[in-house]
């Protein structure tokens, strides 16, 4: 991942030191489980405890004549040990360390991406409570439906946010299983309890029945629920880009000190971070859709997963991280305008309120069809400057059914306030 979408504090779990470093761990664990279970001397789990290291230049110079990374590793570690570096990698092939090891790297990265999703959790819970009660127009076919308010329609995003949370959870836990079953799976050198030793050690699942790798399902699965949480904060982007909208203006995205939105239009702040997150949720979405493929191999395994997972499974992990963070800042930052809302609402000359008129003279005793016919030819009869309300209140038919009062409380936007509070309290109680 280029560094420019790239925080280090999650960048730096998948750097090619990290990787190797998460090989050793793997390779000591199952020396140290061989060991006790007298496998190996203990003369040489001493030796690996002690002397294993690894050399990054040292492994790719091995690499261009083995055309292997994973034997230049074994075999650049086993040179530091010495003699009992021979029973390194014993009883392995190279997915028992390749695998466990990815594992490995997915759990400790699972830690600094929910510090991320805990952070943009505390900040959209923040927005809602405060905008619980900011009345705005809701829109749809992109045209005014009904009266909303701007914390009401965020927590429509924050529940789908808390869906793929807990998706993004699920999907950690079938992808951190370990497995050291040797070659095509069969445990046919290795002793199953090194497995499940390992698997304590590391903290890891095992994979109940591997062929010469662990299912590609399960990295499926999680890269997944991965592009599905971007997609989620891909709706939420778009529908922050047509509220910055000119036309609109309900919302502006945070603008610092110093800060330019075109190089040669001074007046311009455009919805930058929005467009940022809308655009990287396709590549989220495009790693998925490659992970899928991974899932059929050939037999008990080739390696046509093998190129594209180094490239896919880090860069998921570092592009979630990011947009994360992204949207945690455009939240954080993110200018209400209650006021344009207000006046948005406005635009529609009361027709936000039609729906409510239409119960009202059903209630009073209007044949459904006779209410909609009556009050569609009202609003669409209305011209410039004119309020559907006032329409109401001089229509001698419709007046005659409705006093003022009633009139006046439809159109208040009380009922709609009442019932979002209500409804968010019962939600925030969940």
């Amino acid at each position: 991942m280029i560094d420019r979408y790239a925080k280090p504090e999650m960048a730096k779990l998948w750097t090619v030191e990290a990787r190797f470093q998460a090989l050793l761990i793997v390779e000591k664990a199952v020396a140290k489980a061989q060991s006790k279970l007298k496998i190996i001397p203990q003369k040489a789990w001493a030796d690996i405890s002690k002397k294993a290291k690894f050399q990054v230049p040292k492994i790719l110079e091995i690499e261009k004549t083995t055309k292997h990374d994973v034997i230049a590793f074994v075999t650049n570690v086993a040179e530091n040990i010495g003699p009992n570096g021979r029973y390194l990698h014993y009883g392995m092939t190279s997915s028992d360390v390749l695998d466990t090891a990815t594992s490995l790297q997915i759990s400790v990265a699972k830690m600094t991406l929910d510090k991320s999703i805990n952070e943009l959790d505390i900040v959209f819970r923040k927005l809602i409570k405060k905008h619980a009660k900011t009345l705005c127009a809701g829109r749809t076919h992109g045209m005014h439906a009904e009266p909303t308010t701007f914390g009401f329609k965020l927590a429509g995003y924050h529940q789908e946010f808390l869906r793929n949370q807990k998706r993004v959870n699920e999907a950690f836990k079938e992808a951190a299983v370990c497995k050291i079953s040797g070659a095509v799976g069969t445990y046919s050198f290795q002793d199953q309890r090194v497995e499940m030793m390992v698997a304590k050690e590391l903290h890891l699942g095992v994979e109940p029945i591997a062929t010469q790798v662990i299912a590609r399902d399960r990295h499926a699965s999680l890269l997944h629920s991965f592009a599905m949480m971007a997609a989620g904060f891909d709706r939420l982007a778009i529908e922050f880009r047509h509220l910055q909208r000119t036309e609109v203006g309900e919302v502006v995205e945070g603008f610092t000190p110093g800060q330019k939105g075109s190089s040669a239009m001074p007046h311009k702040k455009n919805p930058i971070s929005a467009e940022n997150i809308s655009g990287l949720h396709r590549m989220l979405k495009a790693y998925a859709s490659v992970s899928y493929d991974n899932i059929s191999l050939w037999h008990e395994r080739d390696i046509s997963h093998s190129s594209n997972e180094r490239i896919i499974i880090s860069d998921s992990f570092i592009l979630l991280h990011y947009l994360c963070t992204r949207l945690k800042t455009l939240l954080a930052g993110l200018y209400v305008n209650k006021e344009r809302m207000l006046e948005n609402i406005n635009l529609s000359q009361g027709n936000l309120f039609s729906s409510h008129v239409l119960l009202a003279l059903i209630e009073a005793g209007l044949s459904r069809e006779d209410a909609y016919q009556k009050i569609q030819s009202l609003s669409h009869g209305l011209k410039p400057g004119q309020n559907l309300k006032d329409a109401i209140i001089k229509d001698k038919e419709m007046s005659s059914m409705l006093t003022k009062k009633q009139i006046q409380e439809i159109f208040s936007g009380k009922k709609h306030l009442e019932s979002i509070d209500q409804h968010l309290k019962k939600i925030s109680k969940i």
